[in-house]
């Protein structure tokens, strides 16, 4: 018989741990939360300060009477939940379900699950931290006052099934923002005048810059042919040649949300993907004769970019012994004043562990994660990546074209590691080694029309990165959040990018004129701070969520007298159902959307609307080309005279023939490029 009980969140967790602990060790899952605020109702005494009704949650009452044989049995309980407010709350809840038992009882926390750590933290173990409790207690009543108030309002005066939260009802304004931008933006014109130079053998580019010395913009083509006129000759002087050494730092080490945004970008990984790999691979991997099970990475749920001093020396002779002393760099820490220094930054348990050892042991997804982890810590611990730059005008009387140059004279932690990003970077050019006062003769000149471009959509990257930089939610909320206002079809991702429906807007709409501070940006940053002082014990949770309930409950009154009722209408489908001969018309569903007979109730036909492409089937000639939704809601195309003709393909057809070989083409994606193809032979066709 075991003399200590451990309990843990998850059965993959409790493996590996049990593994290291011995058989003096008995480790069991709580399977997340065991107790919660009641679904059916409100669950908050308002009268006697805010006390919480907390009830075993449906179906947990099985798992609670096992984990209390389980604790008579033994003769200590060490509650080993996550390191952070959510997995200390699930222990203060464990310790009510044993709080009759004669048992000591020990909260022992780690951010790393190896051998070391985890023997480690129970040494070091501790008494429940009631603050952190506390915490999570404001967090999980704000939460569903404001769903909970908001949500019914909404069912009457707008549609059944609708909600709104505190922190999905300030992402959704985000995007709403931003598509408003988008709608209301106006493209101006400008102009580009770019020159092709060459000296000796070398040639090189230059961009116009002034006319007399100072900024002249191209607006119209008219400003073009003035500046082309002023330019009498071929030859052009250079002036102002400026060099320098410019250094770039490495990223600082991955923390939720930049996690998030790398494994977007370069990955094509949801947050929620990254969030459940990422688990996975702190709970524990087993790598089998290299050491069994063990956690790959330290917690996944930090706003921290600290290292350890054990992780920065371990990386630190990693570098020196496999890229040399040179490559060895400082330690960096970061300017942001939210984060949260509880936890490490997400790392490696061990450097020494590469990528490459453990592939064998990964899935293809754990796989790809863990090495962007591995290599982004490495890089942070880097040296600086050095740059040649060359900075120079290449001036004819009162016209001037700068050219600018840049090339690589130590590549550093870029050796490794190179952050994706949003932004598309200039080619940085090489330029020629050339003296103030030569002469270098005009190759060609080529100008270009352009027009000003809104601000780009939200990508799930972007969105967070928006979300973290204006304090709105936390580490534990950015993945849950995005999901939420896709679920409820507030928003919908076209092309990886976030596009509010009409549904959504309504919502929006609704909530912001009755819940003007619950949509307010800086209001639910300051009430994210106002959560971490309670974390640190300087104010009572109690006085939070009074100072906010007290004006709240004014706007829920008032809504529900003075808010009217919107009535989303079902518009003309434009075709009879084919059961009845009825009218079918299109209306608002919870996820979209779709087709229905107006005969209703008598008549319960319904069915998605189908979107074409305009184009004909390749195969049958007879049927159109539609867009579909696979089951993991991928899109792809295939014919409506389905089932009769079973075309289908996941890249969108254009309607045109190849010239080579007569079959059709389609457009197919790279990445963020666009390639028109053929399906048979290797025609291609470059896209702008």
């Amino acid at each position: 018989m075991a003399d200590n009980l451990v309990i843990v969140e998850s059965p993959a967790k409790a493996k590996t741990i049990e593994k290291y602990l011995g058989k003096r060790y008995k480790v069991v899952a709580s399977m997340g939360h065991v107790r919660d605020l009641p679904r059916s109702q409100m669950g908050v005494d308002f009268e006697n300060d805010f006390e919480p009704k907390y009830i075993t949650i449906r179906g947990k009452g099985p798992l609670i009477q096992d984990l209390k044989k389980e604790a008579k049995k033994s003769k200590k309980i060490f509650l080993a939940s996550d390191p952070d407010r959510e997995g200390e709350a699930i222990a203060w809840h464990l310790a009510y379900v044993f709080k009759d038992m004669d048992k000591p009882l020990k909260r022992v926390v780690f951010n790393e699950i190896t051998k070391d750590k985890v023997k480690k933290s129970f040494k070091e173990s501790r008494e429940i931290n009631q603050d952190l409790v506390d915490a999570q207690q404001a967090r999980r009543i704000l939460d569903r006052v404001v769903g909970y108030n908001i949500s019914p309002v909404l069912w009457k005066k707008v549609k059944k099934g609708l909600s709104a939260g505190r922190v999905q009802s300030v992402a959704l304004r985000l995007i709403i923002d931003r598509e408003n931008e988008i709608r209301n933006f106006t493209p101006e014109e400008y102009w580009t005048l770019d020159g092709t130079f060459r000296y000796k053998k070398s040639t090189f580019k230059a961009k116009f810059l002034h006319y007399k010395d100072k900024p002249y913009k191209l607006k119209t083509k008219d400003d073009v042919d003035f500046i082309r006129q002023a330019l009498s000759t071929d030859d052009y002087v250079v002036q102002n040649i400026v060099k320098k050494e410019k250094q770039r730092k490495p990223a600082l080490p991955f923390t939720t949300s930049s996690l998030q945004q790398d494994a977007a970008r370069s990955l094509n990984y949801k947050a929620r993907k990254t969030m459940m790999v990422a688990q996975q691979l702190y709970e524990g991997i087993d790598l089998k004769k290299h050491g069994g099970i063990v956690g790959l990475i330290s917690y996944m749920r930090t706003d921290s970019t600290r290292l350890s001093d054990v992780a920065v020396n371990e990386a630190r002779n990693y570098i020196n012994d496999e890229y040399g002393k040179q490559y060895v760099g400082n330690v960096r820490k970061s300017k942001s004043s939210n984060a949260q220094d509880a936890h490490e930054a997400i790392r490696p348990t061990s450097i020494l562990r590469t990528p490459e050892q453990v592939k064998s042991y990964l899935s293809k997804d754990q796989y790809k994660l863990y090495r962007l982890i591995w290599l982004r810590t490495v890089a942070s611990l880097m040296s600086n990546a050095i740059f040649d730059t060359v900075r120079m005008d290449v001036v004819q009387d009162d016209v001037k074209f700068r050219a600018n140059g840049q090339t690589l004279k130590f590549d550093g932690f870029l050796k490794i590691y190179e952050e994706s990003t949003d932004d598309k970077e200039e080619e940085h050019r090489k330029l020629p080694i050339i003296e103030e006062g030569e002469m270098v003769k005009k190759q060609s000149l080529e100008e270009a029309q352009h027009f000003t471009q809104p601000p780009p959509r939200y990508t799930e990257a972007r969105l967070v990165k928006e979300m973290e930089e204006q304090g709105i939610g936390r580490p534990s909320t950015y993945a849950p959040t995005l999901d939420t206002i896709q679920k409820r079809y507030y928003t919908k991702l076209d092309q990886k990018k976030f596009h509010p429906t009409e549904l959504g807007e309504i919502v929006h709409e609704s909530v912001a004129q009755y819940f003007p501070e619950i949509i307010d940006i800086g209001f639910t940053a300051e009430m994210e701070k106002q959560l971490d002082q309670i974390a640190e014990g300087n104010v009572k949770w109690q006085v939070v969520l009074k100072d906010f309930y007290e004006e709240f409950k004014q706007h829920v009154d008032k809504a529900e007298l003075e808010m009217e009722k919107i009535e989303i209408k079902d518009e003309p489908a434009g075709e009879d159902c084919e059961k009845c001969g009825s009218e079918m018309v299109i209306k608002m569903g919870r996820y979209g959307k779709f087709m229905a007979c107006s005969n209703f109730p008598d008549c319960r036909n319904t069915k998605p609307i189908v979107k074409t492409i305009g184009v004909k089937c390749p195969k049958c000639q007879k049927g159109e080309v539609v867009e579909r939704k696979s089951k993991k809601n991928r899109l792809f195309y295939g014919c409506d005279q389905y089932p009769d003709c079973d075309f289908i393909t996941w890249d969108k057809p254009i309607g045109r023939d190849c010239p080579k070989c007569s079959e059709y083409l389609v457009l197919k994606k790279k990445g963020k490029k666009s390639q028109v193809q053929c399906v048979n032979c290797d025609y291609k066709e470059e896209q702008d």
